[in-house]
């Protein structure tokens, strides 16, 4: 679908959405001492409705702690030209830097030639402090803008009015979930506008740490949520859209719109003991699995900057790594000149205190720079590195290569289109439905019974849980200051509904059942049912690895006795990590499953829009749904992916699993029937030499086409639905062990009408059917294949390839 310019929500949806008004209010009712009406005008003004809000109501005043600093030479800065150099008037007027006709290389050269190694020392830190004599002004190369502008670090908030606020989209793993490729592009190109808005206002810079997209290996992994799921291909796709709408372009050329930073390069999936933590990956999966979504962030996307990890990788650091940053990064992937590496916070002085890979400060920071790490985040470059260079472990020239790669700062501001954007162009109308739409079509029916939507005599609602007043546990991590939060319960409200609220308990961890019986009556006393819970950033987050993947506190024991009272029940599961919900689909008296994830500003609307009707769901599971005991079977430490009978591993992602998922990658039901079927019947047999002839002298066959399938899909229902095709291959073509199956294309159908039938294509690589050997080679391999789509399978298609395999691309070698 294309989400530009400003789409109406009634266009995409087919639905009307009404305006949120006081009346909407009035319809809250309570059960119990317990149940009062809670004091949301903090987050959401009545008076103000989501098509046109545009100002905060008592905005929330950002921690000081989490504000960056501005120093003297960035406010002289800021009054002259809004914290950008001046090339008018400046000591660096005359300086290459300044000549807009040479090439960014040769002017970055010019500037460092003019610095001090003191000063190149000084400025190779994430708080670079700028060189004053120069009239260079401090700047801050840490921002965060995973899904929104984040108060994480680096961006100023206002304490009220302009610049207090900023859109807070759902976490990538909802949004991924819609499988929607036009969504995630434009959603990172409104990211982008605001955060330059942002910049240029002086409250920002413009380089951010994300998107964070390796792959989510193990279910425990704290920081999975950040992500695009488990699957590799699917995580590579995602980036390619985030990068091409958050940069400007691929590869834009003269400006780049705001500089995306990949995270993290590389294996870095565990946060219990990330400090210190050797990853041992084999070469095949290293290639093959946690390397190809940055393979296309870099190769393909042409992104900007590389964050590399805090943990090792088969022995070495990963931002002391030359096979890493050097072999891989820029040898196979290409990582341009005109690109730089960050180190995670603190992870250069990690080389030595927690991995002892050095045998001091100096001695890290030097194995760093030199590896190809150009900008520390944290200090250990300015406080070591003159001592590197004392001690004959590093040269200036080493500094220099890093600091050279500072771009496109210098250009005169009206020579430059995106410093034009101001806060006109923050928090849209637009923006605001584009955050609905994102939440909407992320969201993911796991169970139902026929209870959803709801039937419309069903008019009093018990709404019950720990989640059912969320506000900031909406946006999940790395969020910043909102708009406005759609809490449950209003959500609830707007959509209709008298709203009786009773959270049943504190939190999500509470094992306190002090609470249940004002939420039983509440049950009781209501026509419906939703309980609203799951698990939050108190359970899974950075630093934070998940213990179990069950529901937490006492949850189940309220569900279950909600479900004895007889009236419809619907779960709505919020959280982005799967917990097992094997009781809750054994249990008759629940009704329906929504995941809901971490659902950004407009989660409340979203979730009863769906519940209501008004939209129907359509994402799909970007993960795996393991049962509880999957912990008991590999522990999270160990990094492989492919099953093991002497270890005990059952093998990791829908690709691996060889047990009986809860629910597996790609799941997701709709509330009418669709079928799918060939447009026309595809080709039975392919001939290897002849598909390499097709792609030509392409630079990289592995993105040469293999086919597109036109695959009819028809709506033999009642309701109108959007409907994710998703295309598997499996093959015994390879090395062995085998993937059950592997996600190679997918495709969104939105708004197909009752009784229609739609054509939709997908196109496949060569490299997406190709195997990846011991080596971490990419071959394409004669032998049969199988075509399916849609979870479970409900069309396929054999195939086969003939002729000698054929090598699609190298990996280099690990020393």
């Amino acid at each position: 679908m294309d989400l530009g310019g400003e789409p109406e929500i009634s266009d995409r949806w087919g639905v009307e959405r009404r305006a949120y008004g006081s009346s909407d209010l009035a319809q809250l009712s309570s059960v119990g001492p317990t149940a009062s009406a809670p004091s949301f005008r903090r987050f959401w003004d009545p008076a103000n409705p989501i098509s046109g809000l545009r100002t905060p109501v008592a905005p929330r005043k950002p921690q000081r702690a989490l504000i960056r600093s501005w120093d003297t030479a960035f406010a002289v800065a800021l009054a002259r030209g809004q914290g950008f150099p001046d090339c008018v008037h400046g000591p660096l007027a005359k300086n290459a830097v300044c000549d807009t006709s040479k090439d960014p290389i040769t002017r970055a050269r010019g500037l460092v030639a003019a610095m001090t190694t003191t000063e190149l020392i000084n400025n190779t830190v994430h708080m670079a402090p700028g060189v004053a004599r120069l009239g260079i002004p401090s700047y801050d190369w840490w921002s965060e803008a995973l899904h929104g502008l984040s108060t994480i670090h680096g961006v100023a908030f206002a304490a009220s009015g302009n610049f207090s606020y900023a859109t807070s989209f759902p976490q990538p793993i909802v949004m991924s979930a819609a499988f929607d490729d036009a969504l995630i592009k434009t959603v990172a190109s409104t990211i982008s506008t605001e955060a330059r808005a942002f910049s240029n206002a002086a409250r920002t810079g413009l380089d951010w740490f994300a998107p964070n997209i390796n792959p989510w290996r193990d279910p425990r992994w704290g920081r999975g949520p950040e992500t695009p799921g488990e699957d590799a291909f699917r995580a590579a796709q995602y980036v390619y859209q985030y990068i091409d709408g958050f940069q400007g372009g691929i590869d834009p050329k003269p400006y780049i719109k705001n500089t995306a930073v990949c995270k993290h390069w590389a294996g870095y999936d565990i946060e219990t003991n990330r400090l210190a933590f050797d990853a041992i990956i084999t070469t095949q999966e290293l290639s093959e699995y946690f390397m190809r979504p940055f393979q296309t962030c870099v190769r393909d996307a042409r992104v900007n900057a590389v964050m590399c990890s805090y943990n090792a990788v088969n022995g070495v650091p990963a931002c002391a790594s030359p096979y890493l940053l050097q072999d891989v990064l820029v040898g196979s992937y290409g990582f341009s000149n005109n690109s730089w590496v960050a180190s995670d916070c603190d992870a250069v002085a990690n080389i030595f205190d927690a991995h002892g890979y050095t045998d001091s400060y100096p001695a890290a920071a030097a194995a760093a720079i030199k590896a190809g790490t150009n900008v520390n985040c944290g200090t250990t470059f300015s406080l070591y590195l003159q001592a590197a260079i004392d001690q004959g472990l590093a040269e200036r020239a080493d500094v220099e290569n890093a600091v050279v790669r500072f771009l496109g700062y210098f250009d005169p501001p009206t020579q430059q289109p995106y410093r034009q954007i101001t806060w006109d162009e923050v928090n849209t109308p637009s923006a605001q439905k584009l955050a609905y739409v994102a939440a909407a079509e992320g969201l993911v029916l796991l169970k139902n019974d026929g209870t959803l939507p709801l039937k419309k005599n069903l008019k009093k609602m018990a709404v019950i849980g720990p989640w059912a007043n969320a506000t900031t546990q909406m946006q999940g991590s790395y969020f910043g200051i909102a708009p406005f939060l759609i809490t449950p319960i209003m959500g609830a409200s707007a959509a209709g509904y008298q709203v009786i609220y009773v959270p049943g308990m504190a939190d999500v961890l509470d094992t306190s059942t002090s609470g249940f019986a004002d939420a039983i009556a509440a049950a009781h006393a209501a026509d419906v049912v939703v309980f609203v819970g799951g698990i939050d950033a108190t359970v899974e987050g950075e630093a934070l690895d998940r213990k179990t993947i069950v529901w937490t506190g006492v949850q189940l024991e309220l569900i279950q006795k909600l479900s004895a009272v007889g009236k419809p029940l619907v779960v709505v599961q919020c959280g982005a990590g799967q917990i097992d919900d094997s009781s809750l689909l054994s249990n008759t008296g629940v009704g329906a499953i929504l995941w809901a994830g971490y659902p950004g500003q407009s989660g409340g609307a979203a979730i009863f829009d769906i519940i209501s009707g008004k939209v129907a769901p359509a994402g799909r599971l970007p993960v795996t749904q393991y049962p509880a005991a999957f912990i008991d079977q590999v522990p999270i430490t160990d990094m492989n992916l492919r099953p093991n009978k002497t270890s005990g591993n059952p093998g990791r992602t829908y690709q691996w699993y060889t047990g009986s998922p809860v629910f597996e990658f790609g799941f997701g039901l709709h509330y009418t029937t669709f079928s799918v079927h060939w447009q026309t019947t595809p080709v039975a047999s392919y001939s290897i030499s002849n598909l390499l002839k097709k792609a030509g002298s392409a630079t990289h066959p592995d993105l040469a086409v293999f086919d597109t399938f036109k695959v009819n899909v028809h709506n033999a229902g009642s309701t109108v639905s959007d409907f994710v095709a998703l295309m598997f291959v499996k093959t015994t073509a390879g090395p062995a062990p085998f993937p059950n199956k592997s996600l190679i294309g997918y495709s969104r159908v939105a708004a197909l009408k009752a009784g229609w039938t739609v054509a939709t294509s997908i196109g496949v690589t060569l490299g997406s059917i190709a195997r990846t050997d011991d080596s971490g080679n990419l071959w394409l391999y004669p032998g049969r294949y199988s075509l399916s789509v849609d979870v479970p399978e409900s069309l396929t298609h054999d195939f086969t390839l003939t002729g000698q395999a054929v090598q699609l691309s190298h990996f280099p070698a690990p020393p």
